[in-house]
């Protein structure tokens, strides 16, 4: 699947992981509709293991609430791709590892599945730190599920970036 992951991918992927080196900082990935690609993208880059603390594949509800404790209750008031999910899976991440700043992606990458309310292509982000209010992204992408995932990976990766930014100029 690295194949599928593109130079402008490699790149962000280098740069946050150049970026957290810099800070001293440890990331987490939660992860359901790009099924570790995020994790892949980042520990693709030479040195990952500086930063890499660990990433989750809640490809399932069941995994969602199991590895990181997304309330059954919230998943189906929502549904497994919603803002409040993105979220909760963010916050279940950073408490089940050791890292400073977690990212999560939940969406539905097609081809089936969509329905008129959450179609194919809605991913929605949620981007946390120990120390910081969530940045929460909602994207409606389109393309094949390829380019669903790779460009639900680039935006987590551009969240991620962002957030160690901002948040440690601040430290």
């Amino acid at each position: 699947m690295l194949e599928n992951l593109n130079s402008s991918i490699h790149q962000k992927a280098t740069n946050l992981i150049e970026l957290c080196r810099s800070y001293r900082v440890t990331v987490t990935t939660i992860e359901s509709c790009t099924g570790g690609l995020v994790s892949a993208a980042l520990t693709d880059i030479p040195g990952s293991s500086e930063v890499f603390n660990c990433g989750f594949v809640t490809y399932s509800n069941e995994a969602k609430h199991r590895l990181v404790n997304v309330p059954p209750a919230l998943i189906a008031k929502h549904g497994a791709v919603s803002q409040s999910v993105a979220i909760a899976m963010a916050m279940g991440g950073l408490k089940h590892s050791t890292a400073n700043f977690a990212v999560s992606v939940t969406g539905v990458a097609g081809p089936g599945g969509g329905t008129a309310e959450k179609p194919v292509g809605l991913v929605h982000f949620a981007c946390v730190s120990r120390t910081s209010k969530p940045l929460l992204f909602e994207a409606r992408f389109s393309g094949d599920r390829n380019e669903i995932r790779s460009q639900s990976v680039e935006q987590a990766l551009l969240m991620l970036n962002h957030s160690v930014e901002t948040n440690c100029k601040v430290l």
